[in-house]
């Protein structure tokens, strides 16, 4: 695995789901690949990932224990048996890497700095208890420390509000940015001929925050995906560049459906133009809505993969139950998406 690709590497370059749920802990698989070049039995698998999102961890509702049980079945490759429990073949392989697609804690927004800390203390350890093996962050809206100053009891003048908290907790390799407590919490890697592109979906601003690309991050991504056209290359946002989730909504009394900002990212349709630029992005894989959908369009596949914590820690959220993703990246260039859960029971409540 070659080093991160940071910001200031790029300018030293010169480069100016279809998906169901099903019993038994697993959920039915994505048969990815909207088109295939070469027939499946010729292709080789490059990398697997576990793909974890929305962990929410705090004291309350056994979240550690969750958390726990969910890099379990990762580590001891339980999601080989739940596949094959549901008629798909799954081959035992490990799992190469973990990427987390943010909020990794319950809530940093509404909390105070003791309560954050309380938080991140437990991650880590759960983490450290639990998973030895290459992980990679993305920062979530949660994970920002004191966007809402009125309950957090903030300024927003704290050496550690808004993201710089979440960067320095997750080890995101992030650059030096005009305000670092807003943005920079953006890199990208190899793996194995797969290119894969971590970027910051969530944008600080006063009172709180919308889901976008700002433009210094979306120029370096434009000059990544320039230095890696011959490299098939996954993306992983937290909140959804493009998802079918939100449609899932009420009208307004206008009978109109909106989209807010906080729930998909609001420069789409500039990513979807860099995309088709760049043949080689294949899929974009997010969180957020704690909701599983698929959505192949321009020639990109992006997966929303549901939620770790499903309802918060509180069962189901909708049609969506405590899961993770196993996503397998082959060599030509093809990928299988499938959402697994791993037998979680959420505290009854008293």
């Amino acid at each position: 695995m070659s080093g991160v690709l940071s910001r200031r590497a790029f300018i030293g370059s010169g480069v100016g789901a279809g998906v169901g749920i099903g019993a038994a802990g697993v959920l039915l698989p994505d048969r990815a690949g909207a088109a295939q070049d070469a027939p499946a039995k010729t292709r080789k698998r490059s990398v697997r990932i576990a793909h974890i999102t929305d962990t929410h961890i705090e004291p309350e509702l056994r979240a550690g224990e969750g958390v726990a049980a969910c890099l379990t079945h990762i580590r001891e490759r339980t999601y080989a048996e739940a596949l094959a429990a549901a008629g798909m073949s799954a081959e035992g392989d490990r799992v190469d890497l973990i990427l987390h697609g943010g909020d990794a804690i319950f809530d940093a927004i509404d909390a105070g700095e003791a309560r954050v800390q309380q938080q991140w203390d437990l991650y880590h350890k759960v983490l450290a208890d639990n998973w030895s093996g290459p992980i990679f962050h993305a920062a979530g809206n949660h994970d920002c420390w004191g966007l809402n100053t009125k309950v957090s009891g903030t300024t927003g003048e704290e050496q550690k509000w808004g993201k710089v908290w979440a960067v320095e907790a997750l080890k995101i390799p992030a650059e030096v940015s005009p305000d670092p407590k807003r943005f920079g919490a953006y890199y990208s890697f190899d793996q194995n001929g797969w290119h894969i592109v971590v970027l910051d979906s969530v944008q600080v601003e006063p009172g709180g925050y919308f889901g976008g690309i700002d433009d210094a991050q979306f120029e370096w991504l434009r000059g990544d995906l320039l230095l890696n056209k011959m490299h098939p290359t996954l993306v992983m946002s937290h909140i959804s560049l493009f998802t079918a989730t939100v449609l899932d909504r009420g009208l307004n009394e206008k009978r109109e459906r909106v989209v807010h900002p906080a729930l998909m990212c609001i420069d789409y349709g500039r990513l979807k133009k860099l995309f088709l630029e760049n043949p080689q992005v294949k899929l974009a894989l997010s969180g957020h809505m704690h909701l599983i959908d698929r959505v192949d369009y321009c020639g990109v596949s992006y997966f929303c993969n549901g939620a770790v914590s499903g309802n918060w820690w509180k069962g189901k959220h909708k049609e969506c139950g405590e899961g993770y993703a196993i996503v397998d990246l082959f060599d030509d260039g093809t990928f299988e998406n499938r959402y697994v859960g791993y037998g979680w029971k959420a505290q009854t409540p008293s």
